[in-house]
């Protein structure tokens, strides 16, 4: 699948490009293959001059592409360059002065506690063995873009790039998550909680485990009967307390997790074995289900504050 991926500013000209009827429809019908100029209008039922005007405004945003056929009279064939156009509303290369962001894949955990059913995913295929917690121990691990288990947690270790002499003043941690039912089922409660540095900061319960349709980044091959993808969620930890998605979650404030005394920064997810809803979790990666981008950190920070 051919995606196109803009920032905002990029995002412009596409979006003036398909602000027309006729464009939309030249390129829903460019998906069934090339056509030139003559076939299009006579599809739309448009004249000549009008289809190669629309034609031409999609060229010029680079929405299709045209070139020249010898074998069909040496005519020009439009063809539709993209299957899909992403636009991020976020703009990762432009931080704030006083942030930073770090993104690990899913499957660069450093510790583990896994209890079947359990398993890991390439964006190709299945990695070692299925419902076999040693598989979480293989190198080929790092590869993974989904994984998944019952009971228990995988541990990352975020680099530490906070400034010295500077406090921080915000920790926002946000990744793909759902629940893991066999196959999948929209009803199934697990609840999810994310640990800091060795301090529990908060927990999610998932309502589900989604499937039945297939995830806008999910391989082609992977089964639509299986968890296809999960909702984005964000936990953020400030002077104020922790939040879920905004709501807060429990008082754990950022000073309490003590960023500044390891070189790295720890993040635990997992699901309790005595927790109310054991429903597990599963982890997308920035090439499965719908959401572009793996575990994602976000740091605030500013100079530190002189004691009175």
């Amino acid at each position: 699948m051919r995606t196109l991926e803009l920032t905002l500013q990029e995002a412009l000209e596409i979006c003036k490009a398909l602000s027309h009827e006729h464009r939309m429809e030249i390129v829903r019908i460019l998906s069934e293959g090339p056509l030139n100029v003559n076939e299009i209008a006579d599809r739309m039922e448009l004249p000549f001059s009008t289809a190669a005007v629309n034609i031409k405004k999609l060229e010029d945003a680079g929405i299709i592409s045209t070139e020249i056929v010898p074998g069909r009279g040496s005519q020009k064939v439009n063809s539709k360059k993209y299957d899909r156009i992403i636009i991020n509303l976020t703009d990762r290369g432009k931080q704030e002065e006083n942030s930073f962001i770090v993104e690990l894949p899913i499957g660069d955990f450093v510790h583990c506690d896994i209890q079947p059913t359990c398993g890991l995913l390439s964006e190709e295929g299945i990695l070692l063995v299925q419902d076999d917690p040693r598989s979480f121990y293989e190198p080929e691990r790092k590869r993974a873009q989904l994984l998944w288990f019952r009971s228990g947690y995988v541990e990352y270790h975020f680099p530490n790039r906070i400034p010295y002499g500077t406090q921080v003043e915000e920790l926002e941690l946000s990744l793909e998550l759902c629940s893991e039912a066999p196959y999948h089922k929209l009803d199934w409660p697990s609840d999810i909680t994310c640990w800091v540095n060795g301090i529990e900061v908060g927990t999610w319960t998932s309502p589900g485990d989604f499937g039945g349709e297939r995830g806008f980044l999910t391989p082609s091959w992977w089964r639509t009967m299986n968890t296809q993808y999960g909702l984005l969620k964000s936990w953020r930890i400030s002077g104020e307390g922790s939040f879920i998605d905004g709501v807060p979650i429990s008082p754990v404030t950022v000073d309490e997790l003590a960023m500044l005394d390891k070189p790295y920064i720890s993040v635990r997810l997992g699901v309790k074995k005595n927790a109310a809803n054991v429903g597990g979790i599963n982890i997308f990666g920035r090439k499965f289900g719908n959401y572009e981008q793996d575990f994602l950190m976000k740091i605030k920070y500013s100079p530190r504050r002189a004691r009175s």
